[in-house]
């Protein structure tokens, strides 16, 4: 491997890094925090359903990001597998990374959106609880994904 795509690896395993954390951490801190407002602010200031919308607010934000690692796992992975550098588990993490980032960023954040538009009373439906399931089980599927798909090509770069 040359030196200019070693450093290009680098570049993409950092970034895939960060935007897991990035995942992790608004799924597991930035959710305990926005949800339990009471706690920290010691009143009721915030509806559950205002707390819903400034968590949306930060998956939306989050989405652009997903939507980048789309962009750049598309092409660092093409450009891998037309090199004829790929696995069959580097590319079934691929196509999940893949699958689930745009299930995440054009599928449920946007009905999510248009849900709460609609009112509180629509975020208490039977179908939005299910689209929220959906999108939880989603981000972790995509979460493992991503593990996966670093792993194998830290394991690829440290040969």
């Amino acid at each position: 491997m040359n030196k200019y795509f070693r450093m290009t690896t680098m570049a993409y395993l950092i970034f895939l890094s960060g935007v897991l954390g990035a995942m992790l951490y608004a799924g597991i801190v930035v959710t305990a925090v926005t949800f339990h407002t009471d706690m920290w602010l010691g009143a009721d200031l915030l509806t559950h359903f205002q707390e819903g919308q400034i968590m949306t607010e930060n998956f939306l934000r989050l989405s652009y990001v997903v939507n980048l690692l789309i962009l750049v796992v598309v092409l660092y992975e093409g450009y891998k597998f037309k090199k004829f550098e790929r696995d069959t588990v580097t590319k079934v993490a691929t196509f999940f990374v893949l699958a689930t980032a745009l299930l995440f960023s054009q599928y449920y954040i946007p009905d999510i959106i248009a849900m709460q538009a609609q009112g509180e009373e629509v975020t208490k439906s039977v179908a939005f609880l299910n689209t929220h399931k959906g999108s939880e089980i989603n981000s972790k599927i995509f979460a493992l994904a991503l593990i996966v798909l670093i792993v194998q090509n830290m394991r690829k770069a440290c040969k």
